[in-house]
Parts: structure tokens; C-alpha cells; sequence
């Protein structure tokens, strides 16, 4: 089966109310913190506009929405058969907005501006073509700066459908070969691709269910007797989709899922397209993968069970919608998606619908009974001293230390677990997700030596993971969106530089490249500088190889003696100078 199940957006279309009805619309905005989109319009999508980027079967590793560390998958990734360096195209025709280069991320990405107002963007890149590439390496060496970021004029770069633009590869955060191709609208926001077409896509699978969970709500609420998170056994029918026993139940209620999704040609565990439930056939909850905008992305760690996933790495879907979490993903619902099983006067039947973009879908169908059992495990709850509202900004301190939560970064009101100490502090439940960072701050005494000095995450097995810190006198701050427990430690130990390819006063007349690795073990590369005879010298950076690289054909080496030099200096300022006479005929 075709990707065909949806030729359009399911949202608001405001450009096609009338003046009275958008002046009525921006008051409701207004108003509420969260407006759920219970009335839909369609905006059509342009159909076959966008051509597939590559001229290789669209085999793909990652779809739309998948939901991954922090954030929702923004496009596809199209496999590559783990080669690097195949041709990557234009998906239609524009100019190149922006060019940017980064270590992590997107690594080498380019930005294409459509004259239908859409953005296709193209990332993980390993080369650009050849105009481009000169471009960008004549202002890497004019900013003497690896990173950048260009934004092009109109008229500068023109591509037509089809053209070729670069080369894929396994740059930045890329997790092996693969082009991470995205679809944006004209506010930027990321769009499922599938909206367009790419119909090339075979997918004839249903979703995979991998678990169901029950939740409950307040005081008494309990499912089976029991309160919180507690699985729920499933049974396959003979169709394929699932149902349970009948669960007995009282108060507030809600459900959770684990599910994916695999297509015809990969192995690749893929996210869903859309969950809906039903209470006694009427439509009750909706989430659908259409687009979000990047501001909105992090809440997913609000839309999961943040704290199984810490534990058990497994992402848990919640089916409802927790306070304060604004998701534009959530197309419907009816009490935030919570259940009310208040009474025995008529019985309760629960649908889950699971659906891929091809339209293949799982149900799950689960019978519920009000039930008065008595609550024979209650959901702990512990009141300390450190309470903080989600939506005030609070201080807690003590010994030399202070945390700064601000408003917005908790999801919830929560009481804190925090053991101050002498320079350290645990810091609440690795467990609870947090949307903003938090400040800590360590005031020390003056005569101190803070040389090299930072505030580390310390895991619960001792390894010390830098946290990015700031040093102004004797008072150490450092941000972080992660609990945990964070202490005073100091790096004294420079970075190291290691020559891959060469030694010292070594001809390299026959070489493509310079091969350096670098490398420091406790708080990480912050910044390297290289040049030959004195000028700055270009050399790319893998952080996953901790390689640098140096291209010769750059033309900057001179024919005999050069003289190389190599300074790397980690994040708290120790520096490592490495230096080489290099011989080379060009």
C-alpha cells in the first residue's frame, strides 16, 4: 500500500475566516494557555511538488514525529546503504537560504527557500557541491572558523528541481550514513513529508503494540485496587489487534502506550502517525504527527512517562495531556484525554486506533467496570521542605550553594528531594524532566584555587560529566535541564593530540589529507586552532572519531618545509600545543 492516507493538514486554517471570526479567534488565543483544536479545516498540500532528494530507493531509517531524546523526529532519514557521498538534489526548485556548519546537530546542512513559501532542508551532509563548497570555504578561512552559519542572497545560489546540491554523509549528531531530509512551512515549522506525497514509500505493516498502562489520578482513584503506573496484560485476537480483561476501576483514569512502526524494506523501529481512543464510540483523545513547531518540541518530555523512560529506556505515549503542556500534536480531546469512571449505572468501553501514514491500524479494545475494591497499594507521595510552583520562578539555598528554578521549568508543582553539602548538592530525581534549564551557583572561599575548576554531574556509578560552567571571582554557576547530583571538580589534565597520518618533518606530497585525533577525558574539547606557517589553517571536526581533518587540495601548504601548529584547549582552559615541520610538492 501507497503512502496515500492523507493529502492534507488537519488544523486550523485561519487565512479563511472572516474579519469577525479572526478578531474572535485571536481572543480566545488569548485567553487560554492551552486551546485544544477541537474544529478543523483542511489546507491542501501541494502533491508531487517535491521530488525525493535522491536518486536511490526511499528506504527509510527514521519518519516524521518519532519521538526521540528531547525532541520529535523533524523529518525523514533516508538510508543510504551506509556509503557516504551520494548525490543529494534539489527536491524542487529555489535558492539556498542558509548554509550552516556545526560539529553536533545537523552538521553540514543546507536550507532551500521555495517560491511556494516552503522550506526543504537537507542535513548530515558530507560535502556541498562544488560552487557551494568554495563559497563556504572561502568564509570559513575569511571568519577562521570551522562553524558557520551563511545566509545567501536570493540571486546567489538558484537551484532547479532535480540539481544537484551535495553529497550525503554522517556529519554532526548523525548516528551512521543517512540524509535527514525536512519539509517546513513558511513559519519554519517542520511538516510530515508524507503530506506531499512519496508515495514510492511501501508500507504495508500495521504498528507494533508493545505495551498498554494504566494511570491514576488524586486520591481515590485506583485501577484493580492499586494507584499510579501499573501494566496492563494484553491478548492478540485473531485479526491481530488486542483487547484485555476487563478492568475494574474508580475515579480518574487514564492510558499510556508504548507502540511503533516498521515499513516494508527496514528493520528500523519507526514512530506512528496517529493514536486516537474512543469512550463507548464517541471520539475522546487524538494525536496526530502533521507538524510542530521547534519551541513546542521539548514537551514531549512532558507527552511521555519521562520517568519509566529514564529507567527502562522505553518511551511510554501518554493517551491523555498533562497540565501546562501547550503540544499542537494533540488534534483532540475531551477532558485532556482523562477518563472519569464515577459510577455503575452503564459500563465503560475503552478504544485505542493506532494508525501508520499508509493507514494500516492496530485497536485495542478495553472494557472497564466501576469498582469500589479497596486501594491496597497507594501512590507514595512525600512532602519536603523544597516546594516549587511550575509557573513562579524559586531560590533554594544552603552551605555555599543556591538553585535557581524559573518559571516554566518544572511541568508540574513538585516537591524537591535536595541534600545540600559541602560543595555538592543532590539534587531532587534524575526521574522528573525538566523543560528549561536551572541555575546552580557556588559561592567558595577566597583563598580557594579555582584553576580549572567546574561543577560536574556525577553519576550514580561516579563518572563526572561537565556541566557548562562560569566562573566569575569565587563564584562558580553553571546551567543544567537534568536533575541529579552535581559537585565541585576540578580538570587539571590538558587535552591530547595525536598525528594519524604523519610525524615530524614526514614529506606528504602523496597525501590527500591531514589526519589529527584529538581528545581530552573529563570535561571535553571546547575549542582547536590550527595554522601553517602562521596563517590559520582549515581542519574539519568528527566529534564521534574525535578526528580533524585537513584537505590539501585547499591549496594553503607551500611547496617544502611548512611549519604546522596545533592548539586544543578543553572547557575549563587547559591547552595542548602540538607542533610539526611538514614537507610537502604540491
Amino acid at each position: 500500500m501507497s503512502l496515500c492516507f492523507l493529502n492534507s493538514v488537519e488544523f486550523i486554517y485561519f487565512e479563511t475566516l472572516t474579519t469577525n471570526s479572526k478578531n474572535m479567534f485571536r481572543f480566545i488565543l488569548s485567553s487560554f494557555f492551552f486551546f485544544p483544536l477541537l474544529i478543523f479545516s483542511q489546507i491542501n498540500v501541494p502533491q508531487e511538488y517535491f521530488k525525493k532528494p535522491m536518486d536511490i530507493p526511499l528506504v527509510l531509517s527514521g519518519t516524521f514525529g518519532e519521538l526521540r531524546s528531547n525532541h520529535f523526529h523533524a523529518g525523514i532519514d533516508i538510508k543510504t546503504n551506509q556509503e557516504i557521498g551520494l548525490p543529494v538534489k534539489a527536491s524542487a526548485e529555489g535558492y539556498i537560504s542558509r548554509i550552516k556548519i556545526q560539529r553536533f546537530g545537523y552538521g553540514r546542512a543546507l536550507y532551500i527557500q521555495h517560491p511556494n513559501g516552503y522550506q526543504s532542508v537537507y542535513a548530515h551532509l558530507s560535502k556541498f557541491n562544488e560552487e557551494i563548497e568554495a563559497f563556504v570555504k572561502q568564509k570559513q578561512y575569511e571568519e577562521e572558523s570551522y562553524e558557520i552559519e551563511l545566509f545567501p542572497e536570493e540571486n546567489q545560489f538558484q537551484v532547479k528541481q532535480g540539481e544537484i546540491i551535495a553529497l550525503s554523509g554522517n556529519s554532526g549528531s548523525s548516528g551512521g550514513p543517512h540524509l535527514h531530509f525536512e519539509i517546513r512551512d513558511s513559519s519554519s515549522r517542520p511538516m510530515n513529508p508524507f503530506l506531499f506525497g512519496f508515495e514510492e514509500i511501501e508500507d504495508t505493516r500495521k504498528p507494533r503494540i508493545g505495551s498498554l498502562w494504566a494511570y491514576t489520578f488524586g486520591n481515590e482513584s485506583q485501577v484493580g485496587g492499586i494507584q499510579g503506573r501499573q501494566r496492563i496484560q494484553l491478548f492478540q485476537t485473531q485479526g491481530g489487534d488486542y483487547k484485555t480483561n476487563p478492568i475494574k476501576a474508580k475515579g480518574k483514569i487514564g492510558f499510556g502506550l508504548s507502540t511503533d512502526d516498521q515499513l516494508n524494506l527496514a528493520i528500523n523501529r519507526n514512530g506512528v502517525y496517529k493514536i486516537e481512543s474512543f469512550l463507548n464510540g464517541a471520539k475522546h483523545f487524538e494525536l496526530a504527527y502533521n507538524l510542530f513547531s521547534f519551541a513546542e518540541t521539548r514537551y514531549l518530555n512532558s507527552a511521555i512517562d519521562y520517568g519509566y523512560f529514564k529507567e527502562h529506556k522505553k518511551k511510554i505515549q501518554k493517551l491523555f495531556i498533562p497540565e501546562n503542556n501547550p503540544l499542537s500534536v494533540y488534534t483532540f480531546n475531551n477532558k485532556r484525554g482523562v477518563l472519569e469512571i464515577l459510577t455503575n449505572d452503564f459500563s465503560f468501553n475503552y478504544e485505542i486506533k493506532i494508525y501508520d501514514f499508509a493507514g494500516n491500524t492496530r485497536r485495542i479494545q478495553i472494557p472497564i467496570e466501576y469498582s469500589e475494591l479497596p486501594i491496597t497499594q497507594v501512590l507514595p507521595k512525600e512532602e519536603t521542605p523544597y516546594f516549587a510552583y511550575a509557573q513562579q520562578a524559586t531560590v533554594f539555598e544552603d552551605k555555599n550553594i543556591d538553585v535557581y528554578i524559573p518559571k516554566g521549568a518544572l511541568y508540574e508543582d513538585t516537591y524537591l528531594k535536595i541534600e545540600f553539602s559541602k560543595n555538592a548538592v543532590n539534587l531532587h530525581d534524575y526521574r522528573t524532566p525538566l523543560h528549561k534549564n536551572i541555575q546552580l551557583g557556588f559561592d567558595l572561599p577566597s583563598y580557594s584555587d579555582l584553576s580549572q575548576a567546574y561543577i560536574a554531574n556525577v553519576m550514580p556509578w561516579g563518572t563526572k560529566f561537565y556541566v557548562n560552567t562560569k566562573q566569575k571571582s569565587n563564584r562558580l554557576t553553571a546551567t543544567t535541564k537534568t536533575f541529579g547530583k552535581f559537585e565541585l571538580a576540578f580538570d587539571r589534565t590538558p587535552p591530547t593530540i595525536n598525528p594519524l597520518n604523519f610525524r615530524n618533518k614526514k614529506w606528504m606530497s602523496n597525501y590527500n589529507t591531514l589526519e589529527v585525533e584529538i581528545d581530552d577525558k573529563e570535561t571535553g574539547i571546547q575549542d582547536y586552532r590550527a595554522t601553517v606557517n602562521g596563517n590559520f589553517l582549515l581542519m574539519e571536526y568528527d566529534y564521534k572519531t574525535k578526528q580533524l581533518t585537513h584537505y590539501f587540495e585547499e591549496g594553503v601548504f607551500k611547496d617544502g618545509k611548512n611549519d604546522f601548529k596545533l592548539i586544543v584547549t578543553d572547557k575549563v582552559g587547559n591547552t595542548t600545543i602540538f607542533e610539526a615541520e611538514i614537507y610537502r610538492k604540491n
